[in-house]
């Protein structure tokens, strides 16, 4: 046997490594289509009955926001703090919730490995 070499000429279990490294790579691409997907998409969400409406992107940015000009009042400037913080922690909660579903539809719960997706 020549030094250096697995017998038959290749290595342990041959075809199946070539398997793994092809499921690997059809993972990653599944992967890499799922969060651009989510990055594309955009959630609207509702705080106080329909007085803050905005809408986030998968990047967590908000791309629109709108407020009922009944809930603006110079007195209370506080409560449509609180609505505003409130629609967008739920936006947050939202867009995070459609990445751990789909991500982990994909890579059997294994995760978001350790935050590359």
């Amino acid at each position: 046997m020549a030094k250096g070499r697995f017998p038959m000429g290749g290595f342990p279990g041959g075809g199946n490594m070539n398997n793994m490294i092809k499921q690997a790579q059809k993972m990653q691409e599944n992967l890499v289509k799922a969060q651009q997907e989510i990055e594309e998409a955009s959630y609207d969400i509702s705080a106080g009955g329909g007085a803050v409406n905005l809408t986030i992107n998968g990047n967590n940015q908000i791309t629109k926001i709108s407020i009922n000009p009944e809930v603006v009042d110079p007195d209370d400037v506080e409560m449509l703090e609180d609505l505003i913080m409130s629609a967008f922690n739920e936006a947050i909660k939202k867009v995070e919730k459609e990445k751990s579903e789909k991500l982990g539809k994909l890579t059997g719960g294994m995760g978001n490995f350790g935050g590359l997706f």
